[in-house]
């Protein structure tokens, strides 16, 4: 479902109109509306972040049995750990538990995954080796996931 309204904007840009027509006015109440748009596009990647972080690592707690079974084996044992992936996005890290419509949230939560559990249990934090295939598809997935949550408003 669409979630982001969207008025067209034909003058707040002097390559997609004819920018000898434009107001000062019309500018202004272009740049205001393109300003808001703006915020309305954070503000859902702000939800998803939100989102991220409440949901970061729940089966630790809501499966701790499993957690544990795994943990007490130096996961020797990783029936939870291969569920623990693919029910969670953020290890971008290991191939087999890349989600396929990957996106910078995904990778957002796994930066702050990685670097806040290294300084925490360890001071360091181990390198990040991430291709840049995985960006790139995370940054165009990305676009298509804010893409599709717009609809235009004539």
């Amino acid at each position: 479902m669409k979630t982001l309204k969207v008025k067209t904007s034909k003058t707040a840009d002097p390559t997609t109109c004819d920018y000898s027509k434009v107001s000062k006015e019309m500018l202004l109440t272009s740049s205001l509306q393109h300003i808001e748009d703006v915020r309305k596009g954070l503000g859902f990647f702000k939800s998803l972040l939100s989102e991220a972080a409440d949901n970061h690592d729940c089966d630790k707690v809501s499966d701790i049995d499993g957690f544990h079974r795994d943990f007490i084996t130096g996961f020797d044992q990783r029936s939870w750990w291969k569920n623990h992936k693919k029910i969670s996005r953020h290890h971008l890290l290991q191939e087999d538990a890349l989600p396929e419509n990957v996106n910078l949230i995904d990778v957002l939560e796994t930066i702050a995954d990685c670097v806040l559990s290294g300084m925490a249990r360890t001071g360091t934090v181990t390198p990040l080796n991430i291709s840049k295939e995985i960006l790139l598809k995370a940054f165009e997935n990305t676009v298509e996931l804010l893409k599709d949550e717009i609809f235009i408003e004539e």
